[in-house]
């Protein structure tokens, strides 16, 4: 596994889009900085740019560009059941990662191919699911070729997720939203 880290971490740097196994579902990921790539992902998912995506990380420190007050990161665990946090986006954060909103969603992971990649990029990673706009989640290689035919810049295969989207919480009032 750890060749497969050190291509996919290059791809990250280079402004790629992968497919990686994430603590959920199948995803697309990129780096959060890299607009191009964030961009892409939006264009291949065929997504509204209104809607925002969720930024995965295994420390809380790899949030704190995308907030605007990094104490709230410290109410924030790993939770059994995995749980993306609304939080209030920073000032410099890219409008498509928000979508329409003026949160951040952000989700802390213990999963072990995350933690490789944030730790080897410096940063957060963009997570999405790996599927068209309104369609199911690839949960193998032939659906990944399927929605995304070759455009895809590296996939780790399908595997060791539990398939389901995480719950959402807004971190300040303890709303659940999903």
């Amino acid at each position: 596994m750890s060749f497969k880290i050190s291509l996919a971490t290059q791809y990250l740097k280079i402004g790629g889009v992968l497919s990686i196994p994430t603590d959920t579902i199948q995803g697309l990921s990129c780096l959060p900085n890299d607009v191009s790539a964030v961009n892409r992902i939006v264009k291949l998912k065929q997504r509204s740019t209104n809607k925002g995506l969720i930024l995965l990380a295994s420390d809380v420190k790899f949030f704190a560009d995308f907030v605007e007050d990094i104490n709230l990161l410290k109410q924030i665990k790993v939770n059994k059941d995995p749980t993306t946090f609304l939080v209030k986006a920073g000032k410099n954060i890219n409008p498509v990662l928000i979508g329409g909103f003026d949160t951040v969603a952000i989700r802390l992971t213990n999963n072990k191919l995350i933690k490789s990649l944030c730790e080897k990029t410096s940063s957060a990673l963009v997570s999405t699911s790996a599927n068209i706009s309104g369609k199911n989640s690839a949960n193998s290689m032939l659906k990944l070729k399927v929605f995304f035919n070759n455009e895809l810049d590296f996939i780790i295969s399908p595997k060791n997720y539990i398939g389901k989207s995480s719950k959402i919480i807004d971190l300040k009032t303890g709303e659940r939203v999903r």
